[in-house]
């Protein structure tokens, strides 16, 4: 008898230290700001639907590149890996015994490069780049990538103009509850 309530004891005591360890609150992290909402809280789409007013060189782009890009990617978009990866280069070299996945050899839309830059860079502080910054250092990419010309404007009108080298090298998503086509 006394056995059996020693387990029985045990059981609650471990049920109950379980119970109460769900309460505890770690204050971890923070609420976002409304700004960080509001930085975060876009859509691009590939026709450019969402882009921000705004606009950039590679001129610009160059200068904030090596402010903010460089360090992770390499001076010249060559990557320093782990730190960041490769972005210029390989184009047509997917279908190789040797790929190398870049922005220009392997995104399909420019838009999408935007939106990421945008959203999750630079590493150390993501988000943390202004429209025009970012439109700056997608045309510097572009550039690098040999994509457009040094002094082309990119905006959310002529972003989504871009012909990116690997546009047709994905296949379509052919799920019938996907009804949204994409826009070129």
């Amino acid at each position: 008898m006394p056995r059996n309530f020693l387990l029985v004891f045990a059981g609650c005591a471990v049920l109950a230290l379980s119970l109460s360890g769900q309460e505890k609150h770690f204050r971890v992290g923070r609420a976002p700001s409304a700004e960080e909402l509001r930085h975060w809280g876009i859509t691009v789409l590939p026709d450019g639907a969402g882009l921000p007013q705004g606009s950039g060189t590679a001129i610009r782009g160059e200068r904030v590149y090596r402010d903010q890009c460089a360090g992770c990617h390499g001076d010249n978009g060559e990557g320093h890996q782990p730190l960041g990866p490769r972005l210029k280069g390989g184009i047509g070299s997917l279908r190789s015994a040797d790929p190398i996945q870049t922005i220009g050899s392997f995104w399909p839309y420019a838009t999408t490069v935007w939106d990421y830059i945008y959203r999750a860079m630079p590493y150390t502080q993501p988000g943390t780049l202004s429209a025009n910054d970012t439109y700056a250092v997608t045309a510097y990419l572009l550039y690098l990538n040999g994509i457009i010309l040094r002094n082309e404007v990119m905006n959310r009108e002529t972003l989504p103009k871009v012909k990116m080298p690997n546009r047709e090298g994905f296949v379509p998503d052919p799920r019938p509850d996907v009804t949204a086509p994409v826009r070129h």
